[in-house]
């Protein structure tokens, strides 16, 4: 089993980084076998900018750019996919959501050539992990758990084949102390790691 989390905060004494820490250290104590890839997009710089040579390799006319074509090599090594987010606006960070826009490319996510959507990631399980800051109240009544099923699950995942195992949602983070999470977080690992 090889993971691969991937995390995009500025701040790497964030909570997103300690959750992403604790879910791995839950996968590796529960299979000791297993291994674990971090990505932390900030720290990596990762830049998010569909450009002109992101839509050539969309559209066949050239290669992917070669930091698109590392971070698919990335997910290659990976049978798990594990996106750690803190929740800006209702939706991901516009860096994550950059990475999936360059990195999850035609012909290699999948391939709609043919008229037909191939879906090309069926062997990559993914499990999704929000830090909000409203109360469950708030998501509810705004709709928020259906809008991220709908945008991310189905409209990304669903697209590629990849089997979204999870959603997990951390709420009221700037009002809670953080233990709680941290100990979800290593639950979530071990759960992952026991699939």
């Amino acid at each position: 089993m090889h993971t691969l989390i991937v995390t995009s905060h500025p701040n790497p004494d964030a909570l997103t980084h300690a959750v992403a820490a604790r879910i791995r250290d839950g996968i590796t104590s529960a299979h000791p076998a297993a291994t674990v890839e971090m990505a932390d997009l900030a720290s990596e710089g990762f830049d998010p900018r569909f450009t002109q040579a992101d839509l050539d390799g969309h559209q066949r006319r050239q290669p992917f750019p070669h930091d698109v074509l590392a971070e698919q090599s990335r997910l290659d090594r990976a049978d798990t996919l594990v996106l750690v987010f803190p929740v800006y606006w209702w939706a991901m960070p516009a860096q994550l959501k950059g990475w999936i826009d360059r990195v999850f490319s035609n012909g290699w996510a999948y391939d709609d050539s043919s008229g037909r959507v191939e879906k090309k990631l069926s062997r990559l399980q993914v499990h999704l992990v929000g830090l909000g800051g409203a109360d469950q109240r708030t998501w509810t009544k705004r709709g928020y758990e259906t809008a991220m099923k709908t945008q991310i699950d189905t409209g990304i995942f669903d697209y590629c084949g990849a089997p979204v195992v999870s959603s997990t949602l951390l709420l009221e983070v700037d009002t809670i102390a953080p233990d709680a999470y941290l100990e979800a977080s290593a639950a979530l690992g071990r759960a992952i790691a026991a699939r």
